[in-house]
């Protein structure tokens, strides 16, 4: 090789470079205040910063212009407040989609691995506290919570199973069981069954129902709709009241057992995602995800953060009463006859 040809390939001018170009981040955290900031993120930059510290974010290096704690909890927390593909996520903070994959796993994974300090039912002594705040609300005794379903929506998984996701209202979900307190704080969370099952199965097969079996939480007892089963420890509404006494216990019960719908209400509205419906494919994410909400609406009650904008539409679930009858209603009915006649007699 000549000399001429060697001075060509060393001269800068014509050496072109393959290193990788990193775009500058984008500070989405400084971008809105106050009112903007909450309906961007469904909470306020406080509650954004107490839970960015708490779930410890921050990458262990700066190099190549690492994304920071906070920004990887909004990119997360945006996925949560629209559901949005996370290409347009990606755009928003001008990095790969593939980028926005990993981050939302891993504070998603995060958030859902404090749900064993975030969501548990109430131990003996702060039982009585939550039966005290039930009472006040309609004068119903001895309530450890209020229990319902509801349905997320997903995409159809495919393949041979996937209409055992399809509800009863026709569209693919999962049915999501949950027992709230009188402050709309979850304490028990089921999330693995497809839509089609009924509220009834979900409970009769949870490891709460076996806990009220065995007498743990006496004497007190959940509130739940006429889609359940009435029992000693399930006190549901009066099918067709007789008389003045049975029409005080059922207005009591619809003024207490209605936390739980407010409850749904304001989790959907803290991530519309769970409205809007959940657009990953992975059944094993998106039982994550749901998790991940529920301990971020837990997170949420504990720092009195205020409930989110209702500026979208929730549905309610009505009662799926299906496969229960007037004569099904009406067994273990003795606590309840006992209340009738004692307290709203």
């Amino acid at each position: 090789m000549s000399l001429s040809s060697l001075s060509s390939l060393s001269d800068p001018e014509e050496v072109v470079s393959t290193g990788r170009r990193i775009p500058d981040r984008v500070n989405i955290f400084d971008e809105h205040d106050g009112e903007d900031f909450r309906i961007r993120y469904r909470l306020s930059k406080v509650t954004a910063l107490q839970i960015s510290e708490l779930l410890d974010l921050e990458p262990v290096t700066q190099r190549n212009k690492a994304i920071d704690g906070i920004t990887q909890l909004l990119i997360c927390l945006r996925l949560f407040a629209t559901g949005s593909f996370q290409q347009v996520l990606g755009d928003l903070v001008n990095i790969h989609k593939s980028t926005v994959c990993r981050i939302v796993q891993k504070v998603t994974r995060k958030l859902a691995d404090l749900s064993s300090a975030y969501i548990k039912m109430p131990d003996r002594q702060e039982l009585r506290r939550v039966a005290e705040d039930f009472y006040e609300i309609a004068g119903f005794p001895r309530v450890a919570g209020a229990l319902d379903c509801t349905h997320i929506k997903i995409v159809s998984r495919g393949g041979s199973l996937a209409e055992l996701y399809r509800c009863r209202k026709g569209y693919f979900s999962i049915n999501v069981q949950a027992v709230c307190d009188a402050f709309l704080k979850i304490r028990d969370l089921i999330v693995r069954w497809p839509g089609s099952v009924h509220d009834s199965t979900i409970f009769n097969n949870c490891h709460l129902c076996a806990d009220f079996e065995r007498g743990k939480y006496s004497p007190y007892h959940l509130l739940g709709d006429s889609g359940y089963f009435n029992k000693n420890y399930l006190l549901t509404p009066f099918l067709n009241p007789k008389n003045s006494a049975e029409e005080a216990y059922n207005k009591s019960h619809i003024s207490t057992r209605n936390t739980v719908e407010r409850c749904f209400g304001v989790l959907k509205r803290r991530c519309p995602c769970l409205e809007k419906g959940i657009t990953l494919k992975k059944t094993s994410t998106i039982l994550q995800v749901i998790v991940a909400c529920v301990v971020l609406h837990n997170i949420c009650i504990e720092l009195n953060e205020v409930d989110p904008p209702e500026d979208i539409e929730i549905s309610v679930d009505s009662p799926n009463i299906g496969i229960l009858s007037i004569s099904s209603q009406s067994t273990n009915s003795a606590v309840r006859a006992a209340l009738v006649n004692s307290v709203f007699c």
